[in-house]
């Protein structure tokens, strides 16, 4: 029974992301294990509050983590 944990940080994907995420997830693990393993996958996710996470040395916000995907800030 394949279990996959993502982490992301709060407040930076929405509803309708996640839940592509667990589908996508999903999608992957099944085409590599066969279709009759989809009911037994596991997908969560799990949140980390803003400010909590670190990249790159420094603990980063969703505002922040929003704008370099964005590419809205100079860091990289």
């Amino acid at each position: 029974m394949p279990l996959i944990t993502v982490k992301v940080i709060e407040g930076v994907f929405g509803d309708d992301q996640k839940a592509q995420i667990v589908e996508r997830l999903t999608d992957a693990m099944v085409s590599i294990e066969g279709e009759n393993m989809r009911p037994l996958t596991l997908v969560i996710i799990e949140e980390v509050k803003s400010g909590d996470w670190g990249i790159g040395g420094k603990p980063r916000t969703a505002a922040e983590v929003r704008a370099l995907a964005a590419g809205t800030t100079d860091e990289s």
